[in-house]
């Protein structure tokens, strides 16, 4: 992949590729089969995360750096779950969040729908199609095919419940909500707050000493940290002890990270996090937008909590508009950004064959924290950050939807993108960063663990 047809695929999603910045793409598309430029992509935001670290080096007094990305390793990245081994097995596929539900699903009006459990969704949603829990595939199907594709959607939505249409590319863009998103770039940032600048001081990693206080689960929020791990920031995830996750993708994005456990219903524990994000500097959640101000965790009251803080937020289908603060997954993102409708070609809907949005939202989402960063150490100011997967979506249909996923060449031998190490859940064997950097190469200094295995503190900077 050329340069300048890099530099195109960035300048989509609003971002610059720099000129001089010394980068090697290898391979091309198609590696995945779906006639979207996943592996593209993927290695694209990959090597804007580098350019970025690369830039946040040099204001340490580190030399230029040389940046590589390998199209097929990439690619694999964006199911980098499915890859991953503890103790010789490789384990099930996670089981889907929610109940059987989880599924596209025909409707009466010829139309189709993608429902989506998520961890507790599933019996509203069956309560909503008149089923009761346990409710088999052939029921579900019997039940979608009586409500329109629309009605249905509108009818979840206003429980709060996880549902999307699944759209034509066009239908999309014509909605509000795609017209709001359409307007952004993938990364908005915005400044939020007055505080001085925080200049970096030589270390021997772009990220040394920088403190992420992570709030996030399931795949898309977890990258941005895990992502920044990768560059030797200090990564404390916070965990409740009380919401369902899943493991493997608890140990995929749990890499470099260290794990506590706190309970916000307990006010003493929730003393301890507002004196955590004192001591943070970038704070990365993903729950569903205004849950945590109603907490006092949102970003003006972080900014007044830690001024110069960079507040990251992640969320399904963007900020503003309509659908603002509508709770959603990837598989939603896919369905209503016209994704699945080309994906299935002259079938049914279906998914693309890979996390495209949340993998890629979550490199993206490290990308403007260390774009805040730079901006903080030159001229100071708290900093809201903010990504989308349905906005990372409409990324992956600008690059282009005209591959023929016959011609998919598969990721091949991963065996020499493979590392494998003692963790807290076993002998693991997972997929290295993609990423690869002359001077300071992308690596996770610390084994996956298990959510709530360690301290409540930070470490000392270094």
């Amino acid at each position: 992949m050329d340069r300048d047809r890099a530099a195109w695929f960035a300048a989509r999603g609003g971002l610059e590729l720099d000129p001089a910045l010394d980068i090697a793409i290898t391979g091309e598309d198609p590696v995945l089969p779906s006639p979207f430029h996943l592996g593209e992509g993927a290695a694209v935001a990959l090597a804007l995360v580098g350019q970025e670290a690369a830039r946040l080096w040099a204001l340490r007094g580190g030399r230029k750096q040389a940046i590589a990305v390998d199209v097929r390793h990439a690619a694999a990245s964006l199911r980098s779950y499915m890859v991953l081994e503890v103790n010789g097995q490789a384990g099930a596929p996670p089981p889907r969040a929610g109940s059987n539900v989880t599924a596209i699903w025909p409707c009466g009006d010829g139309r189709f729908i993608h429902l989506h459990g998520s961890f507790t969704h599933g019996p509203g949603i069956l309560a909503e199609l008149g089923l009761g829990e346990g409710a088999t595939a052939e029921e579900i199907a019997a039940a979608t095919r009586r409500r329109g594709a629309f009605e249905l959607e509108d009818a979840l939505a206003a429980q709060g419940l996880c549902a999307a249409v699944c759209r034509t590319r066009e239908e999309w863009r014509a909605h509000p909500q795609g017209q709001v998103l359409a307007a952004q770039p993938v990364v908005t940032l915005e400044r939020i707050g007055d505080a001085p600048p925080e200049p970096l001081a030589e270390a021997d990693r772009p990220l040394r000493g920088v403190r992420v206080l992570d709030l996030t689960r399931v795949l898309a929020g977890p990258t941005v940290a895990r992502t920044l791990a990768e560059h030797g920031a200090d990564v404390l995830h916070i965990a409740s002890p009380n919401l369902p996750t899943i493991e493997r993708f608890e140990m995929d994005t749990g890499h470099g990270k260290r794990q506590a456990h706190l309970d916000l219903e307990d006010p003493e524990q929730a003393a301890t996090l507002r004196e955590l994000v004192r001591g943070a500097d970038v704070f990365s959640q993903g729950f569903q937008w205004g849950s945590l101000e109603r907490r006092g965790f949102g970003p003006k009251q972080a900014a007044e909590l830690r001024p110069g803080i960079i507040y990251v937020a992640e969320n399904a289908f963007g900020f503003g508009g309509p659908w603002d603060g509508r709770p959603g997954w990837e598989q939603l993102a896919q369905a209503t950004t016209g994704i699945c409708v080309r994906q299935g070609g002259d079938g049914a809907p279906v998914l693309a064959p890979a996390a495209m949005n949340d993998y890629t939202t979550g490199y993206f989402g490290a990308v403007g924290a260390m774009m805040a960063l730079r901006r903080r150490a030159m001229e100071g100011g708290s900093w809201l950050v903010r990504v989308s997967l349905a906005r990372t979506s409409m990324w992956y249909f600008d690059l282009g939807d005209d591959l023929d996923p016959a011609d998919a060449a598969g990721t091949g031998d991963l065996s020499a993108a493979m590392l494998e190490r003692e963790t807290g859940y076993g002998r693991m064997r997972f997929l290295r960063p993609a990423l690869r950097m002359s001077e300071t190469d992308p690596h996770w200094e610390l084994p996956t663990a298990p959510p709530g295995s360690g301290e409540r503190r930070w470490l000392d900077r270094r």
